[in-house]
Formats: C-alpha cells, structure tokens, sequence
C-alpha cells in the first residue's frame, strides 16, 4: 500500500513522469456476445421524426460517433456519456460512506417527513448547486452562513474551502452559473465513457395487452385517479382514449430497439496535469503535493468502487459482464506501468494521503453538515413529489 501512495505522490510530483492514471476496459452484454443493449436515448429532431414516419423506418435516437480505435477509423454508438460516469463514480462514494467504509466530507439537505434525501454526492452543481444556494445551515441562509462563505472563498489561485468541504467539485468539475458575479470554473480532472463498436441497430415493436379487452372511451383523462366515465363504443359525447389513463390494447408500434455491437468499450483517465493546476494558496509545497495525490487517491478509489466490479448495470436493458480491465499509470512516451492494488487497498491509500496532508496544513473533513430547504424549495420540492413518482430505472 505503502508503494501506491508513493507512486500517487510521485505522480502528482514537481518532478513527475506520469501524465494520468489510466483505466481501459472491454465489455460485452450479460448472456454473451451478440446480445442487445440499450443506449441512452436523446431527443430527435422533429424533421428527423417525420422522414422516419414517412418512410416506415423505427427512430435512432442515440448518439453515434466515429472514432479512430486501435489505428482504425470504426463507427461508434454511445453507452454512457462522461457527465454519467461522473454520477456513478459519485453514486458508488456515497454507498461506501453510508456503509462506512470512507469518511467524506458532505452536505445533506435532509426533508424527513418526505423521505428526501439529498447530499453533496447527489447535487447536480455540487459546491454550485441551487439546491445548495436555496437552503439553510442552522436557519441562516447557506450563501451567508459561515460555511458557505468559505466556500465562496475558492479561487482558482486558492483551492482549500473546497478541498476541505467539497473535494468532488475539483474532482469531477464544478461552475457557479446560477449565482451574480464571476466565478472560477474547476476542469474536472476525472474524465471515462463508454462506448460500442460496429453498431448495428435492432428493430422492436411495443405496444400493450389488455386481459380484459376493453373498449369504449373515457370522458375526461384528467380524471385518470378520480371518477372518469365510462362510454361506451357509439355513444356519442367527446372524451378521450381508454388507453390514455392506462386501460385498453395498443397496437404495436415502431419503437428503437436498441443495438448489438462487437464490444462495449470503456476509457477513463485522471489527469495529473490538471492536479498540478491546482492552488492551495500559501500551503508548502509539500502541502500541495500530499493533497493533490489524495485527490488522485479518492478518484482513483470512487472509480474502483464504481467500475471495479465484474459486472455493470447503466440502465434498463444493459447490462454488461467485464471482459478485461487495465489499471495503469502513463508515462512519458505514452508507456503504460500496471497497477496491481485492490479496491481495499486504494482506499487505504486514500485514508493515509488525506491524513498526512492534514499533518502538513491541508484538512480535508470527514463530517456531515446537515441543511434546510428554504420555504420556497421546500415547496417546489413537495410539488415535484406530488406530480410524478421517481425513475427508478434510469
């Protein structure tokens, strides 16, 4: 363990010969090669839409590209963009606080009685965030709050409030977009997707199967939870279909239907030059260094958290068993070196670069700071619960 804490300190060194801790890995769907998976879907331009209909073809809406992959110009469908990578790396630091398996600094806005719960791991803008600006730390409003004006002290020059209460926004970026004034953009300095190759598209129909057969009409969808009227087929009165308030055949339609590839690819870096960018204000040196190699540790530890299992679930539909996977520092030259360490050992790494770095000035905290919706969220939040049930596939 004792050697990759070296070998992070050296990475992230003055003298330094690695330009990024590395991760490929090949994938291909759970049940076998030639399975079909699901991208994500985007929305399709409306004259895309039409040409579609006109011509009896099923939408595509997920995002190709071309790449060039092992010197070869291939085609490439998209499985899970950077900014989702990002998310379930952060997914995967909050399971292993709550279990207690690392001690992270964070802020929870908490609304029992709703069953929310939202944390630095979850806010979309983290440090930045609206949910953030738009609640409170012991009834004082978060921007003026001790804690918060901390954290509107972090530079570009100077980067310890957020090392110390928010490391994830020099992780995985963050910009302050939603507040007056100027504020420092932080690059993330974690970056993986994954994609498929040679991509070839699947066809479906979806529609749906009542037991019952019913036909006939309703008078009023809106009254889907309430007392809607039944008519009849013939009876002559306006409303609207059965099947807008869940009852009734619909004839299969053309939907996407998804895609097989020849492998799921998935790249990843962290990046020591951006760690270098980083200022820690009047810190030694020394300081600097320990607390950049700890911000190396715990990304390279959330990725392994994330990533480091056998399989890996992006959504409905796909699910892909990992085929291989290298770990690796690259050198100078474009070399890579392995890295031989176990998820436990990473995170042991972690635990002792953070610690050591506090010894030498930088802190970064292991605490909890709870906070309150404003009235004003509060409500929008109660109403966005009222409306619609939470998406627990995607």
């Amino acid at each position: 363990m004792s050697g990759l804490v070296d070998r992070l300190i050296s990475a992230v060194g003055a003298d330094r010969r690695e330009s990024g801790i590395g991760f490929n890995a090949v994938y291909q769907p759970v049940g076998g090669q030639g399975g079909k998976i699901m991208p994500p879907t985007l929305p399709v331009p409306d004259d895309v839409k039409r040409a579609a209909q006109r011509d009896g073809r099923s939408l595509r809406p997920y995002l190709f590209e071309e790449r060039l992959i092992d010197g070869e110009r291939r085609d490439t469908v998209v499985l899970d963009q950077v900014p989702s990578q990002a998310n379930r790396v952060e997914e995967a630091l909050l399971a292993a606080r709550d279990t207690g398996r690392l001690d992270l600094p964070m802020f929870e806005l908490l609304m029992k009685d709703e069953g929310i719960r939202l944390t630095s791991l979850d806010f979309p803008h983290r440090y930045a965030d609206a949910y953030l600006r738009d609640s409170e730390v012991a009834g004082v409003r978060f921007d003026s709050s001790e804690v918060g004006q901390a954290l509107r002290l972090a530079s570009v020059n100077d980067v310890r409030p957020l090392y110390r209460r928010e490391p994830y926004s020099l992780i995985f970026g963050a910009w302050d977009s939603h507040r007056k004034g100027r504020w420092p953009k932080f690059a993330r300095l974690y970056s993986s997707m994954m994609f498929g190759t040679e991509w070839l598209t699947g066809e479906r129909r979806a529609g749906r199967f009542d037991p019952m057969n019913i036909t006939g009409a309703i008078d009023d969808k809106a009254k889907a939870e309430g007392n809607w009227r039944f008519l009849p087929e013939g009876t002559k009165a306006k409303g609207g279909k059965l099947s807008e308030i869940g009852h009734g055949h619909i004839a299969p339609n053309a939907s996407h239907g998804g895609v097989t590839v020849r492998e799921v690819r998935r790249q990843g870096w962290i990046s020591c030059a951006g760690l270098e960018r980083l200022r820690f204000g009047d810190a030694s040196p020394e300081a600097a260094t320990l607390a950049r190699a700890t911000l190396a540790a715990l990304a390279l530890a959330g990725d392994r958290l994330a990533f480091g299992r056998p399989s890996l679930w992006l959504r409905s539909g796909c699910d892909l068993t990992k085929v291989s996977e290298t770990l690796f520092f690259e050198v100078v030259g474009g070399a890579q070196e392995p890295i031989e360490a176990s998820s436990a050992e990473i995170l042991a790494a972690f635990v002792e670069l953070r610690d050591r770095a506090a010894s030498a000035g930088i802190v970064m905290e292991a605490d909890v700071i709870e906070v309150a919706p404003t009235k004003q969220l509060a409500e929008a939040i109660r109403f966005a619960l009222r409306s619609a049930a939470p998406d627990a596939g995607e």
